[in-house]
């Protein structure tokens, strides 16, 4: 099997996983319980919780659990909204997020709150100067992903922060950093809410994080009967935590040197590609070497998709939650409908092989070729 399709999800690191069966095996105390079991489940959790605050420099109460991205992405933006909706109802959000995230701005539109949706170069990065202009008193929150998740385009996190607070000190600042951590390095310093996910990072699906900057309030999008943690209510999935610090670790570590690896064989597909007069490369200058989009235009993405499934190589036509649409970061970016509905997504990882690369080089040419005939 060659995989690469390494942005929708991740197989599980062996460590963690061993982290994973231990926790379960061995602690299997409530961590609300007052007896030893429980006291012992919750000594391992404030353990595994300081090992992250420590890996991002944050304090440990600003550490939040969820279920994954999506969920904390909610936290923020619907929570944020509904315990400051006295204050203003306007948010802005870029045209190059994660589809959960224009979900919520649905929702909250129904609720009354007015959603600004801020431009983009033409290298994908945000137009400041639009942001800037977009910013009012009532602008209550912006958000805007660390790294597109479809693209690959890196956004310049501390200077849009420094354009927040300049046009309005009250607003504040979200990033969806899903596709960024263990690819690339970002600081929660850039921002005052952030969210990431387990199973992006080597780590098991069921877990992800939101960063809640301590002086900020959100109302809770879950109601329990616990004071634990009151933000997110529950039995804690200590598991989880565990092996999602576990996977954090592992992420954070050597990221310069996965990300050049993972740059060379970036390069070797890309310039393969540009031999091919009707494939268009998706990337900007700004993307990470962790992701590469192209488009062709003349068979559908999904033929060639299960092509190359047929013979064990996996990659996708864009985003896991929105394989059958559009690329609307691919729109956004060309404003070109016939190149956003026929996209590929070809996502690397640091155990990608270079014969990975070549087989699945090999294997592209041969069914490109069979379908461009056949077209």
């Amino acid at each position: 099997m060659i995989y690469l399709d390494y942005s929708a999800t991740t197989p599980v690191n062996d460590e963690v996983l061993d982290s994973y069966i231990k926790v379960t095996k061995e602690y299997i105390g409530n961590t609300h319980s007052l007896h030893k079991l429980g006291v012992a489940s919750k000594k391992l959790y404030d353990e595994a919780t300081k090992q992250i605050a420590d890996l991002f420099n944050i304090m440990q109460n600003e550490v939040v659990y969820t279920s994954g991205a999506t969920e904390a992405n909610n936290m923020a933006i619907v929570g944020y909204a509904m315990a400051n909706h006295k204050r203003g109802n306007h948010i802005i959000v870029s045209m190059l997020e994660h589809p959960s995230i224009y979900k919520m701005c649905e929702y909250l539109e129904t609720l009354g709150f007015r959603i600004s949706y801020v431009k983009n170069l033409e290298n994908g990065t945000i137009d400041i100067d639009d942001l800037r202009n977009l910013i009012t008193e009532e602008t209550i929150l912006v958000s805007v992903c660390a790294v597109n998740s479809e693209v690959g385009v890196r956004q310049p996190l501390k200077a849009i922060r420094q354009v927040i607070k300049k046009e309005n000190m009250n607003t504040i600042f979200h990033s969806d950093m899903t596709q960024a951590i263990g690819k690339c390095n970002v600081s929660l310093h850039d921002v005052d809410m952030a969210t990431m996910s387990g199973h992006k990072i080597y780590g098991p699906k069921g877990i992800g994080m939101l960063y809640l900057n301590s002086k900020i309030r959100i109302n809770p999008i879950l109601q329990g009967s616990t004071k634990f943690d009151e933000i997110r209510p529950g039995t804690v999935p200590l598991p989880l935590v565990v092996s999602f610090s576990k996977a954090l670790r592992i992420a954070l570590t050597n990221i310069d040197k996965k990300e050049s690896y993972v740059k060379k064989l970036n390069d070797r597909i890309i310039n393969h590609f540009k031999k091919y007069d009707n494939i268009l490369i998706n990337n900007t200058e700004y993307s990470i070497p962790f992701i590469i989009n192209i488009s062709v235009p003349n068979i559908k993405s999904e033929t060639l998709v299960h092509a190359l499934e047929a013979k064990d190589i996996y990659i996708s036509t864009n985003t896991a939650c929105s394989s059958t649409d559009l690329s609307t970061s691919v729109l956004a970016i060309y404003g070109d409908k016939k190149r956003a509905v026929s996209t590929l997504r070809i996502s690397l990882s640091y155990l990608t092989t270079s014969d990975e690369v070549s087989k699945f080089l090999e294997c592209f040419d041969e069914e490109y070729k069979k379908l461009s005939e056949l077209s």
